[in-house]
C-alpha cells in the first residue's frame, strides 16, 4: 500500500495506540528485551561469557545510537515514516538471525541491526504516535503507547519460560521468539499512522540550550540505570545460589510492573508536574538497584525488579512526551536529539559492567556505580527544576 493510499484511511485512537504499542512489543520486546532471559542459556549452551554478554549489549545500542543520530538528522516526514516501517519486518529478521550459529560476530551483527530496529520503534513510532494524537484533539501524553516496552519485557519473560519449560535449547528460543513476533508485526503494519502533513510554525518558543543540556545529561543518566537492569536482571538473580532458575520470574515481575506503571506516571505527573514526577521515578529507581546490591535474598531481587519496572517506564514516557511536546512541529527529531546521551550510557555501561562483574565474581560494584549515576541524575533534574522553566 502507498503511502498516499495509507494516509487516507481513517484511523481510530485505540488502532493507532494499539499500533504501536505492537510495533514497540516488536521492535524493542522481542528484539532488544528477549536478549535478557536468553543470556543465561546462551552463557550455559553457547559459552557466551558475561563480559561479551555485556558487549552485546553495548553493540545493540551503538546500533541505537547509530539510529537515533539518522533519525536526528532526516526532516522528510516521508522518510522517517519508510524507515520506521523497514524496521518493523527487519526486527524479526535480525531475531531469527540469532539462532543461525554460535559466532560472537553474528551475534554482533544482529545485536546492532536490532539497535537500529529499536530506534525506529521508539523514536520514529513514538513521533509518529504523538504527532497523530496532536494533530486529532487527543492528549499528547505516551504513557498508553509505551505500555508496549512493559507488555514487550513480559512477553519476553514469558515466552522464555514457556520455552525453556519445553526444554527448547538457546538457539530455538530465539526461532521461537521471531515466530511469536509474526503476531505483532501485523496490527503493527496494519495501524500504522499515515505520513503527518506539513505543520506551520508554531508560536511556541523554542526551550534555552541550557534546558536541553540538563535533559539530555539527566537522560544519559538514565540509559545508564536502564541498560544495567535490562541487561543482568536476569544473570544477577541466577547468580545467588539459592536463586537458580528463578532469574525469568524477576524479569516477568519487571514486565507486570511496566505495563500498568504508564497510566500511574502520567497522573502523577499531572498532579505533581513532569520534572517532579521524573524526580520521583529517579529516587525509586536508585532504591531498586541497592535493594539487590545490599541483600542477596529473592525479596530483594525481586523488589529491584519491581522498582526498575515501575520507574524505567515512567522515566522514558515523560522524558520523550517533554520534549515532544516542546518540539511539535518536529517531535521524532527532538527526542532522537535527547536520545543520543541515553544512547551514549547504554554503549558504555553494559561492558564497563561486564567486565567489573567478570573480574569481582559480583554484581554489587556495577550496582553502586549505576546508583551514583542515577544520583546525578537526580542533580540535573533538581538543577532544572530551578530554573522554573514554565513548560515543566
Amino acid at each position: 500500500m502507498s503511502d498516499a493510499s495509507a494516509a487516507a484511511i481513517t484511523l481510530k485512537p485505540w488502532q493507532v495506540l494499539l499500533g504501536g504499542i505492537c510495533s514497540l512489543v516488536l521492535t524493542v520486546g522481542l528484539a532488544r528485551f528477549a536478549y535478557t532471559p536468553l543470556l543465561p542459556q546462551m552463557h550455559a549452551q553457547a559459552g557466551l561469557g558475561l563480559a561479551d554478554g555485556g558487549l552485546l549489549a553495548a553493540i545493540n545500542y551503538a546500533g541505537y545510537m547509530s539510529g537515533a543520530l539518522l533519525v536526528a538528522w532526516i526532516e522528510s516526514p516521508r522518510w522517517r515514516r519508510r524507515l520506521y516501517l523497514i524496521g518493523l519486518p527487519l526486527s524479526l529478521v535480525i531475531t531469527a538471525l540469532m539462532a543461525l550459529g554460535d559466532g560472537f560476530w553474528l551475534w554482533a551483527l544482529s545485536r546492532y541491526l536490532g539497535g537500529l530496529c529499536g530506534a525506529g520503534g521508539m523514536l520514529l513510532g513514538s513521533g509518529l504516535v504523538q504527532g497523530w494524537l496532536l494533530r486529532h484533539g487527543h492528549r499528547p501524553e505516551l504513557g498508553v503507547h509505551f505500555m508496549g516496552l512493559g507488555l514487550g519485557v513480559a512477553v519476553s519473560a514469558l515466552g522464555a519460560m514457556g520455552m525453556q519449560a519445553l526444554h527448547f535449547d538457546w538457539a530455538a528460543q530465539w526461532w521461537g521468539f521471531a515466530v511469536l513476533g509474526l503476531a505483532f508485526l501485523l496490527p503493527a503494519w496494519a495501524w500504522r499512522p499515515p505520513v503527518p502533513p506539513p505543520v506551520l510554525a508554531r508560536a511556541i518558543e523554542a526551550p534555552p540550550r541550557r534546558w536541553m543540556w540538563l535533559m539530555q545529561a539527566a537522560y544519559f543518566c538514565a540509559g545508564w540505570g536502564f541498560v544495567i537492569n535490562a541487561t543482568f536482571t536476569v544473570a544477577i538473580v541466577e547468580k545467588q545460589p539459592l536463586l537458580a532458575g528463578q532469574g525469568p520470574w524477576a524479569w516477568l515481575l519487571v514486565g507486570v510492573a511496566a505495563t500498568p506503571a504508564v497510566f500511574v506516571w502520567d497522573r502523577i505527573a499531572r498532579r505533581l508536574g513532569d520534572v517532579n514526577a521524573l524526580l520521583l521515578a529517579y529516587v525509586m529507581q536508585i532504591v531498586g538497584v541497592l535493594l539487590p546490591a545490599l541483600s542477596g535474598s529473592l525479596a530483594a531481587a525481586l523488589a529491584g525488579a519491581l522498582l526498575y519496572g515501575a520507574t524505567f517506564i515512567g522515566i522514558v514516557s515523560l522524558t520523550l512526551a517533554l520534549v515532544g511536546r516542546r518540539f511539535p512541529a518536529n517531535p521524532g527529531k527532538a527526542m532522537a536529539k535527547l536520545t543520543l546521551g541515553y544512547g551514549l550510557a547504554q554503549i558504555t555501561a553494559p561492558a564497563l559492567s561486564g567486565r567489573m562483574v567478570e573480574a569481582s565474581g559480583s554484581f554489587a560494584g556495577a550496582l553502586w556505580l549505576t546508583a551514583a549515576v542515577l544520583l546525578l541524575g537526580v542533580g540535573c533534574l533538581a538543577a532544572l527544576r530551578s530554573a522554573r522553566d514554565p513548560s515543566v
